[in-house]
């Protein structure tokens, strides 16, 4: 019986604190009690109690969950908290569809945010469940206040400093302390009131922010270059011939859930993409290694591209034209006659906007202060 010829929910998901039985509402205990069988982690299993058929979480867990659900019914799943912050409710809403029925409780965050007297719309959640901790950079800005899921004091500390640890919120071993290096359960939230310094996720961070051989997008020039490509939530960019990674790197930092395939031939600025980025909190921007056009095949199909690199070699700009669906945006700059010969040919032929960036600096003439000027840049951009 697949998800679409199942009216009824066979499957219910049920949000448990670390209090176990005695914190569950009437609704939770009634959806426990009508199932015949219980899923969950054996933490979570130990802490009911009666007689059912239960069944601990195999590993891995994802790839087992469908025949797991095709052999057993009458299910209610245990969950930590709420089963859809975060938790397995969400893979299985996804996987199973209107089988599934959801009894939340009060999140580890929601708990955190009473403990602490923090205002929960206030507050920035970061995950590092299965994630690198680098993730955790872009939210660590100013003043701001941090919730870390699934991290290691240690770790959380070495990039925020001074954190407090909250253990097993909601059950009699409740605990709150600043961590100083003291033994602690897994089982725990991490608050960060960060007080250093941090870069703005607006486009154009920094020139020194990147490591980088020389081929960097200058920071002017890419908060440009950024505002045409106009990064959405969810949203994938090739970012061919990627150089130092500055654009990828930047697109993926204006909302956690945008994705980049940063194109680059050469082996060494490749590695030096996925450290700028690791460096900069996405370590998830994906570096694909090979030269334009032929490394683009096979490649998910993106929302936008920018071609930074490469843009005389025969075939690069069609073949990312192509590969953009209606409504994708591709933005092209050029610095040397040839490359803008190349964006003149494509403007007559496809419209869109073309734009001469030209950028100076002041810097010291003798005792005086003067203008420096790079070298210009024409920026196309076009909508398909």
């Amino acid at each position: 019986m697949s998800p679409e010829q199942s009216d009824v929910a066979d499957v219910t998901v049920v949000g448990i604190g670390a209090d176990g039985w005695d914190g569950l509402s009437p609704a939770a205990r009634h959806a426990i009690g009508n199932a015949k069988v219980l899923m969950g982690s054996q933490r979570q299993l130990d802490l009911v109690p009666g007689e059912f058929e239960r069944v601990a979480w195999p590993s891995p867990l994802v790839p087992a969950l469908p025949a797991l659900f095709e052999k057993y019914r009458d299910v209610c799943v245990l969950a930590s908290g709420d089963p859809m912050f975060h938790g397995i409710g969400t893979t299985l809403v996804r996987l199973l569809g209107s089988r599934v029925k959801v009894v939340p409780h009060p999140s580890s965050v929601s708990l955190a945010c009473a403990r602490l007297g923090w205002a929960l719309n206030e507050v920035e959640v970061v995950s590092l469940v299965g994630r690198s901790p680098d993730v955790l950079r872009p939210a660590l800005t100013p003043g701001r206040r941090v919730l870390v899921l699934g991290g290691e004091p240690a770790i959380v500390a070495g990039l925020a400093g001074s954190i407090t640890v909250l253990e097993q919120l909601g059950g009699p071993a409740e605990k709150v302390y600043q961590w100083s290096g003291q033994v602690w359960d897994p089982l725990c939230v991490i608050a960060i009131e960060y007080a250093g310094s941090g870069h703005s996720r607006v486009p154009g961070l920094p020139d020194d922010a990147y490591e980088t051989d020389g081929q960097l997008t200058k920071r002017e020039v890419r908060a440009i270059s950024l505002s045409r490509l106009a990064p959405l939530p969810g949203q994938l960019l090739w970012d061919v011939g990627a150089g130092s990674g500055s654009i990828a790197i930047e697109w993926a930092r204006t909302h956690p859930t945008c994705r980049t395939i940063a194109v680059e031939q050469s082996a060494e600025r490749a590695e030096r993409i996925v450290r700028n980025a690791a460096a900069l909190g996405v370590p998830g921007v994906a570096v694909h290694i090979g030269r334009a056009p032929d490394a683009l095949e096979g490649l998910e199909k993106p929302d936008a591209i920018f071609i930074g690199g490469g843009l005389t070699v025969p075939g690069v700009v069609q073949a990312c034209w192509d590969a953009l669906a209606a409504g994708g945006r591709l933005v092209v700059n050029a610095v040397t006659l040839e490359s803008e010969a190349v964006v003149a040919q494509w403007y007559a032929r496809l419209g869109g906007d073309l734009v001469r960036i030209a950028v100076n600096r002041g810097s010291a003439v003798g005792g005086f202060t003067g203008w420096r000027p790079h070298m210009p840049v024409t920026t196309w951009s076009v909508i398909k």
